[in-house]
């Protein structure tokens, strides 16, 4: 910002999200925002992850050193990541989308300790050297070679197949480096709660699959600190955080201006002259200036009515096939039949031959005139299995490459920076205790509608057997069983999603339904920052 203040500008327009500028005296805001939109709404809105501080249940941290406490932390943002991997990976199979590979980020205090962080999670007795190959060390200290494979690896980390899945930094991506698969930050180094926030929560809030999924665990930023727990939850809760809670302050300018309910009502309905059953004095009606098609009110009673029952013909499609019908004879017939019948009785004190009512036959006819010109025409078709219908699973390999739970130690607390919401991860005890380590999996399977355990009780333990002998292969018996008893409906709901692709049918036939010859066009509403709603012109 000097640097550019000695250019002595006459206007600059900046985006920034850091509006700014760090003395010694402290952070001082710009004066001259044009527009701010603050990270604390973009979260409340939805657009980015919400970020969580996790720590251990109960942590203490009298009597370990500082080589513990970061060996603590380190693992457990390594179960934390194992966790995430499963959740998204489930998400993208049950919702049809690309799987995203997540992975960690260290915050190391300098080169050489980033050097020993890459050596140990790299080493065999670091979660069975499962993560050799698997991390890179992103600083000043590479040169040549290795720091263009080092780019080269950073710049394809979102990439599934790119096997990075931890990547240690020393302050060289603090800015400029936004990915979408971060989802746990582990830092290392001395901070106060600010920098820590500040400096972390930006690198990874970018959402993978462009919006929030509603599962918590894929719409989640998680940052370890143990240690810095209840500093950094006093510092979301700083009226001035960037992620605090936004508070509404309301001035006499604001509670004098006038709101209003604008409805937008399809062109049909303005051309009939029929208005919304529910009006109040603050609801606007559009198209009031445009002329109706009948002037006099018993004209638009009727025009209502007749459109009433075209409406209730749309799901009778062996009478009313399409739009088109309604100019049949028959059809209009029909519609002044019931009209007819609906019209009320011809009031006492008028003679029978001295009141003229309005022509029921000509104002059906116009209105099926209109609705004709005003509506598309798409019907809506159901196709349906006619016969005995058989469904199940064939019989498959699990792919269980992601299915890496470390061993259940004590539970992990969760806080939401911007709700304050609590979330225990990893209970390792309570539950039903099952005589079978499969029972665990098949005892979740059962609970998904489409899966029944008298049709399918083989595949099911079958299934069970390759998870229970895979989580065998580098754990004991009761770790697992640990393991199968915390994340028993994470694993289960990782087994269904991949039960989906061998799913199948078997009908005899399959018929074509039409339910609705056509839709007619209804209103929709929107948000308006100056009316309470707006409903779109159709």
């Amino acid at each position: 910002m000097r640097a550019i203040n000695e250019l002595k500008p006459i206007l600059g327009l900046e985006l920034t999200a850091t509006p700014f500028v760090e003395t010694g005296r402290g952070a001082i805001p710009f004066k001259n925002v044009i527009y701010d939109y603050p990270l604390r709404k973009a979260m409340a809105d939805g657009f980015v992850k919400e970020p969580a501080v996790v720590t251990r249940k109960n942590f203490n941290p009298s009597g370990m050193s500082s080589k513990e406490i970061e060996q603590l932390k380190l693992e457990d943002g390594i179960r934390l990541h194992e966790s995430v991997k499963v959740e998204l990976e489930t998400y993208a199979r049950e919702s049809d989308n690309p799987i995203v590979k997540p992975f960690l980020l260290v915050i190391s205090r300098d080169t050489t300790h980033a050097a020993q962080l890459l050596q140990l999670v790299e080493s065999d007795g670091f979660f069975e050297g499962r993560y050799k190959d698997k991390a890179i060390q992103v600083d000043s200290s590479q040169t040549g070679k290795a720091e263009e494979e080092m780019i080269e690896r950073l710049l394809k980390v979102e990439q599934a197949d790119e096997p990075t899945e931890i990547v240690i930094h020393v302050n060289m991506l603090k800015e400029g480096w936004d990915v979408t698969n971060l989802y746990t930050i582990v830092p290392l180094r001395a901070a106060n709660a600010r920098i820590l926030i500040e400096q972390s929560i930006g690198r990874g809030l970018r959402l993978p699959f462009g919006k929030r999924t509603g599962v918590m665990a894929v719409d989640r930023l998680n940052i370890v600190a143990h240690d810095k727990f209840q500093e950094i939850i006093d510092e979301a809760n700083r009226p001035d955080s960037a992620i605090h809670l936004q508070a509404v302050v309301l001035d006499d300018a604001e509670l004098d201006r006038k709101t209003a309910t604008l409805v937008s009502r399809p062109r049909l309905e303005e051309k009939l002259g029929i208005k919304p059953s529910q009006v109040t004095p603050n609801t606007q009606l559009t198209g009031q200036d445009e002329p109706t098609v009948f002037p006099k009110p018993e004209e638009r009673k009727v025009a209502q009515m007749a459109w009433e029952e075209i409406r209730r013909l749309t799901n009778q499609p062996q009478k009313l096939p399409s739009v088109t019908h309604l100019q049949k004879p028959e059809v209009q017939a029909a519609i002044v039949k019931a009209v007819e019948q609906r019209q009320p009785s011809p009031e006492q004190m008028a003679l029978e031959g001295f009141t003229e009512g309005p022509d029921i036959a000509a104002i059906v006819a116009k209105t099926s005139e209109l609705v004709t010109q005003q509506t598309i025409d798409i019907p809506r078709i159901l196709v349906v299995p006619e016969g005995d219908v058989k469904t199940g699973f064939r019989s498959f390999t699990l792919d269980l490459t992601s299915l890496n739970y470390p061993a259940v130690s004590d539970e992990l607390w969760i806080q939401h920076l911007r709700t304050s919401e609590l979330e225990i991860l990893a209970l390792s005890k309570g539950g039903i205790e099952e005589a079978r380590l499969e029972d665990y999996v098949v005892r979740g399977l059962i609970d998904f509608d489409d899966v029944s355990y008298d049709d399918h009780a083989d595949l099911l333990y079958e299934l069970a057997g390759q998870v229970v002998r895979h989580f065998q292969t580098y754990l004991s018996d009761e770790e697992v069983r640990k393991i199968l008893r915390c994340y028993q409906r994470n694993i289960t709901q990782f087994v269904h999603a991949q039960m989906q692709d061998h799913y199948w049918e078997d009908a005899i036939d399959y018929k074509v339904v039409v339910s609705k010859g056509f839709t007619e066009l209804k209103e929709v509403l929107r948000g308006s920052p100056k009316l309470n709603h707006y409903q779109t012109r159709n």
